[in-house]
C-alpha cells in the first residue's frame, strides 16, 4: 500500500505542469502581445511591458539585470573545497605513480627494480615504455584534430555533422563488431554488436524529438560562434588536456609495456582511465561553467557590446571557475555524466512502452528514482554556479526547482541535444581509438584492444573538450527561458515561438500520460481491495461446505474475523502479487479462447 501510495504522489504532479505552467506563462504572453512590431521601439516597450507585468525573474536591460552584473562581479566564497582537496590529491598522486610507471620501462626494461614487487602477477614479455608511447601521441592528434574540425565544422554545417553523429554511430560500432568476429576477439564483437543495437533501439525511440533537437542545437550553436572568445577558450583547454595526456599516456604506455599479467594490467588500466575520465570531465566543466556564464550574461543584457555587461566578463568567469567554483566543478564532474546517461535510457525505453500499464507501472517508478537523483546532479548546475557562485547541490536543486516550478522540465524532458552531442562524442573516440588498435596490430598484435579502448577514452574527452560549449549554450538558453521567456523573444522570436508551441504539446502529453499511470494504480489498489474480499468470502463458503452447515459442531470459533485477520496480515503480500497479474492473464486467455472458438465453429 505505501509504494501505492508514493506512485499516486509522483504521477499526480504531471497533472498540474499545465495549470502551473500556464499560472507563469500567461504573463509573458499578456506582456509579448503589448510589443510593438516596430524594431526600434522594441527595447522601450519590452522594458515597460516587464515593469507592468511584475512577473518575470529577470528583466533584460532594467534593475534586475544591473543587480545581476553586480553579483557577477563582487566577491565570493568558496564551496566544495573538501572535493577540490580531493581532486588535487588525486592528481599528484596518479601523476607520481604515472612517472614511476613510465619510467620503469623507458628505454631500459625494469630501470626502477618494480618487478621485484610484482614477481607473483608475471605473464608476459616485456617492452619498452617508448614502444607504445608514440602510438599514444598519434591518437591525441587524431583526437585533437577531431574536435577542432567539430568546431570548425559546427558553425557552417551544424545540422548535417549531428546528423551525422546520429546515424554514423550505429554504423561504424556495427562495422567493428563485425571486425572483432573476424580478428576472432568474440567478447569484443558481441560487446559491439549490443551497442550497435541500443544505439539503433534509442534512435528509434526518440526519432520522432529529433526536429527539436535539431533546432535547439543549431540555435545553441548560432549564440556559440558568435562568441569566439569562448571557441579561444576551449581550444586552451583542449592544449591543457593535452599536456595532462603527456603525462598520462607515458604511464600507460609503462603499464602496457609491463611484464605483469593480463589480469593485472587491466586493472591497473582501468583505475588509470577512471582518473583520466574524471580529469578530463573537471576539465569539460571547467568550459561548461565559463562559456554558460558567458551565454547567459548575453542573453540577459541583450548582447555582447550591451553597456550594462560588466567589465572583461570572460575572464571572471575563468577566474571564479579555476578558483571559488572548482572544487563545485570537481563534485559535479563525479557523478553527472553516469546519472545522466541512466536517465537517457530510461526515458528513450519508457517512450515507447505504450498500453502496457504494469511495465510502465515498474518503469515510471524507475524513472522517478533517478529523477529524484537528476534533482541534485544536473548539468544546469553549471550556469547556477557560473552567474551566481553557488556550490554544486545548491546550483543543481535551485535549477531543477526553477524547471519544476515553470513547467519547462517538460520541454528539457522531450530535448535530446545532450544524447546527440554525446553521440559525436563517442563516434570521435570510436575513430581514435580504431586508428590506434591499427597501428597497434601491425608490430604488438596482442595488446590491440588495450591500447584502441584507452586511446578511444583519450579520443572522447579531446572531441567533449569542443562539445561542450555547444552544450553550455543549451543549458543558459534552458535556464534563461525558464528564468524569463522573455529574453528568449528578444533574442530570436521565432524560435521562441517554437519552443512554447512544443512546451505546450509536452505538458498536454505528460498530463495523459499521469492520468493513465494515475489510473493503473487505481486499478490495482481495485484488484487488491476486491480479492481480498473473494479470499474472505471464498474462505468461509468453503468451511460451510466442508462442515455441512454454518451451525455445525465442527466449525471453528468466529471463522469470520480469523479469515479476516488471515486477508489482511500473513495472506495480503499474495493477495498484492497476485492481484498485479490475474486480471491480465485472464484477460489473454479470453481472448485466445475466442479465437479458437471462432475458428472452430467456422471450420464446422
Amino acid at each position: 500500500m505505501l509504494i501505492i501510495i508514493i506512485k499516486i504522489k509522483l504521477t499526480i504532479s504531471p497533472l498540474l505542469d499545465i495549470g502551473t505552467f500556464m499560472d507563469n506563462f500567461n504573463p509573458t504572453m499578456n506582456q509579448l502581445q503589448s510589443i510593438p512590431s516596430s524594431s526600434d521601439d522594441d527595447s522601450g516597450s519590452m522594458n515597460t511591458a516587464r515593469q507592468s507585468a511584475g512577473q518575470s525573474h529577470i528583466s533584460g536591460e532594467s534593475g534586475n539585470s544591473m543587480v545581476m552584473g553586480a553579483g557577477f562581479e563582487g566577491s565570493r566564497h568558496w564551496h566544495d573545497v573538501f572535493w577540490l582537496g580531493i581532486f588535487l590529491l588525486h592528481l599528484i598522486l596518479v601523476g607520481l605513480a604515472l612517472g614511476v610507471l613510465g619510467l620503469n620501462r623507458f628505454r631500459k626494461k625494469d630501470r626502477l627494480k618494480l618487478d621485484q614487487y610484482t614477481y607473483k602477477f608475471l605473464g608476459n614479455e616485456a617492452d619498452l615504455t617508448e614502444d607504445y608511447w608514440p602510438l599514444y601521441a598519434i591518437a591525441a592528434g587524431v583526437g585533437t584534430l577531431l574536435g577542432w574540425a567539430w568546431l570548425l565544422l559546427l558553425g557552417s554545417r551544424a545540422n548535417q555533422m549531428m546528423r551525422i553523429s546520429v546515424h554514423i554511430l550505429t554504423t561504424y560500432l556495427a562495422v567493428l563488431s563485425v571486425l572483432c568476429f573476424w580478428g576472432k576477439m568474440v567478447f569484443w564483437g558481441v560487446a559491439f554488436a549490443i551497442g550497435s543495437g541500443l544505439q539503433f533501439l534509442y534512435i528509434i525511440s526518440v526519432i520522432d524529438r529529433l526536429p527539436f533537437t535539431m533546432l535547439v542545437l543549431q540555435r545553441a550553436v548560432k549564440m556559440v560562434w558568435r562568441l569566439p572568445n569562448v571557441m579561444r577558450i576551449a581550444c586552451a583547454f583542449m592544449v591543457i588536456m593535452c599536456l595532462w595526456l603527456s603525462l598520462w599516456s607515458f604511464g600507460a604506455a609503462g603499464v602496457v609495456a609491463s611484464s605483469i599479467g593480463d589480469g593485472g594490467r587491466w586493472w591497473l588500466l582501468v583505475v588509470l582511465s577512471v582518473s583520466l575520465f574524471w580529469t578530463g570531465a573537471v576539465l569539460c566543466n571547467t568550459v561548461h561553467v565559463i562559456a554558460s556564464g558567458m551565454v547567459f550574461l548575453v542573453l540577459i543584457h541583450g548582447g555582447q557590446e550591451a553597456t550594462s555587461m560588466p567589465n572583461n566578463p570572460l575572464m571572471q568567469s575563468l577566474r571564479y571557475a579555476v578558483t571559488t567554483s572548482f572544487g563545485s566543478i570537481c563534485y559535479g564532474s563525479l557523478f553527472t555524466a553516469a546519472i545522466r546517461t541512466l536517465r537517457w535510457e530510461i526515458r528513450g525505453f519508457r517512450s515507447k512502452i505504450g498500453n502496457n500499464e504494469c511495465l510502465l507501472c515498474c518503469v515510471d517508478f524507475l524513472f522517478h528514482l533517478v529523477e529524484t537523483l537528476v534533482r541534485f546532479f544536473n548539468k544546469y548546475a553549471y550556469v547556477q554556479i557560473a552567474v551566481y557562485g553557488k556550490s554544486f547541490n545548491h546550483s543543481a536543486r535551485d535549477a531543477w526547482e526553477l524547471f519544476q516550478s515553470t513547467g519547462v522540465e517538460a520541454l528539457i524532458a522531450y530535448d535530446c541535444s545532450g544524447a546527440v552531442l554525446l553521440m559525436g562524442t563517442l563516434l570521435g573516440g570510436l575513430m581514435t581509438g580504431t586508428c590506434a588498435a591499427v597501428l597497434t596490430r601491425i608490430k604488438h598484435s596482442d595488446r590491440v584492444i588495450m591500447m584502441g579502448s584507452t586511446a578511444g577514452l583519450l579520443g572522447m574527452i579531446l572531441v567533449g573538450l569542443a562539445m561542450v560549449v555547444v552544450e553550455s549554450a543549451v543549458t543558459s538558453i534552458y535556464i534563461c527561458y525558464a528564468e524569463d521567456p522573455l529574453l528568449i523573444h528578444r533574442w530570436d522570436p521565432e524560435f521562441f515561438n517554437q519552443m512554447s508551441e512544443t512546451l505546450h504539446e509536452r505538458l498536454q502529453h505528460r498530463s495523459s500520460r499521469g492520468t493513465q499511470v494515475l489510473s493503473v494504480s487505481l486499478f490495482w489498489t481495485g484488484a487488491v481491495l476486491c480479492n481480498t474480499i473473494h479470499v474472505i468470502a471464498s474462505g468461509m463458503v468453503f468451511l460451510v461446505l466442508i462442515h455441512g452447515g454454518q451451525e455445525a459442531a465442527s466449525m471453528p470459533n468466529n471463522p469470520l474475523m480469523q479469515s479476516l485477520r488471515y486477508a489482511v496480515t500473513t495472506s495480503f503480500g499474495s493477495i498484492c502479487y497476485g492481484s498485479l497479474f490475474t486480471a491480465a492473464i485472464r484477460t489473454l486467455r479470453w481472448e485466445d479462447w475466442n479465437e479458437s472458438s471462432a475458428e472452430f465453429f467456422y471450420v464446422h
